[in-house]
């Protein structure tokens, strides 16, 4: 039986890679009076849900989807948490 896991996928910049658009919101920052803010960077929060069988095929299918679309692993890294959804949160109860 499949199991539903809820994921949280981080993906930032290598820290290798230029960031313009940290560069422009920490300048933006400092025009706003906020001077202590230092090495800004700029990233992507994805939330999703997907069913396996269990925690490892989860991971594995959620590591190639970042390979594969979610992340352009040439210029980012990412990381991400699985969390198992509580079944009986999520069924629905027929009378």
């Amino acid at each position: 039986m499949a199991q539903t896991y809820q994921a949280q996928v981080y993906v930032t910049l290598r820290p290798s890679v230029l960031d313009p658009a940290g560069t422009a919101v920490q300048s933006g920052l400092a025009q706003l009076g906020f001077d202590g803010v230092d090495r800004l960077r700029i990233g992507k929060y994805i939330e999703l849900t997907i069913e396996a069988a269990d925690e490892a095929s989860a991971s594995q299918q959620l590591d190639a989807m970042c390979d594969r679309l979610l992340a352009n692993t040439t210029i980012e890294n990412y990381r991400f948490d699985l969390t198992l959804v509580n079944p009986s949160a999520t069924e629905v109860v027929s009378a």
